[in-house]
């Protein structure tokens, strides 16, 4: 990312580039930052946009051979076409020899590295991988955005937006352009107006949840299952995101049992650092033995549905009741 900086920067610009990886808010930046820099606002001439399957790269070629019209270069921006994943020989052989003139942008989501493209693109121009970004940067983000309207905000506060939102920056964008209008008139964002129009994800909800089971708030745990049958959760859905939370909760028990550190173990399991705390902080409440219990629990009720033997809403709350109880 600082290398595409620097070269909109200096106005040095490779033949080719590849944007992958998982953080799509951030392709999509880096994607209109350099298709900015290099066409001119309005000129429709020199730039193409192609997605998805079925796009022809002879056709690709063609146009990357033909001259730009009073401009220095032609930008050719290709998204999702699956070139990356499977084979476009076609289009590898012409890279490393293209058009001077010429420049494209692929923008893609699924990338094998071992692909003669992958390969051509990174040889003829750069390949840069997009990853999620760990959470600490995410709230250095945050914050400039927020200093930036002259507004505060406690971490406690950031925190408790950012379990809202979780670590997607798409999501954190979206829900920061919300609760910035929201407060438009104050100087001290609070938590209270986090809560009034931050959107909370179905998983806070199942985080509640596996947090209740393991309280053993039984209460708690049959009335957060109501509040998302409410919103017409569909129960099999529900059980899940349970299910994966217990999955998620045995691996970090064993990698903490192991003596892995935080960062390792989320990087293992996929979540962010502050969920991985939260599971082992529950791991110490639970026996090996416990978690298994209920993730035999969970595909015992899916059969149950699925073979007629049990209605989808009370099998799971049989699975709450039992591993929510307090003997």
């Amino acid at each position: 990312m600082k290398t595409i900086d620097e070269e909109i920067k200096n106005g040095m610009f490779q033949k080719c580039y590849l944007l992958y990886g998982e953080e799509a808010y951030l392709k999509r930046q880096y994607r209109t930052k350099l298709v900015r820099a290099m066409v001119a606002e309005g000129d429709t001439l020199n730039f193409a946009s192609y997605e998805g399957k079925g796009i022809r790269p002879g056709e690709l070629i063609d146009l990357a051979e033909t001259l730009p019209f009073l401009a220095e270069r032609r930008v050719i921006l290709v998204e999702d076409s699956g070139f990356f994943k499977n084979s476009c020989e076609q289009l590898a052989q012409y890279l490393p020899q293209m058009n001077e003139s010429a420049c494209f942008v692929f923008v893609e989501s699924e990338v094998d590295k071992r692909s003669k493209m992958y390969k051509a693109v990174k040889k003829a121009g750069a390949a840069v991988e997009f990853s999620p970004q760990k959470e600490a940067v995410l709230v250095k983000w945050a914050l400039g955005r927020i200093g930036k309207e002259k507004k505060k905000i406690a971490k406690p506060v950031l925190s408790a937006f950012l379990d809202r939102t979780g670590l997607d920056m798409g999501t954190i964008d979206r829900e920061l352009e919300k609760l910035l209008c929201y407060t438009l008139k104050k100087e001290v964002i609070e938590r209270s107006d986090v809560e009034a129009v931050v959107t909370e994800r179905i998983e806070n909800k199942i985080f509640e949840m596996v947090d209740a089971i393991v309280g053993r708030n039984q209460q708690k745990a049959l009335k957060l299952y109501g509040d998302l049958l409410a919103l017409r959760e569909a129960p099999m859905r529900i059980l899940f995101l349970i299910t994966r939370q217990f999955r998620i909760l045995l691996e970090v028990k064993e990698l903490t049992e192991k003596g892995y550190q935080g960062p390792d173990i989320a990087k293992s399991v996929g979540a962010p650092e502050f969920a991985v705390r939260k599971n082992q902080a529950w791991a110490r409440q639970f026996k090996k033995e416990q978690i298994l219990s209920a993730l035999e629990d969970g595909v015992r009720a899916e059969e149950d549905v699925k073979t007629g033997k049990m209605n989808d809403r009370v099998a799971v709350e049989v699975f709450l009741v039992r591993h929510s109880s307090k003997q």
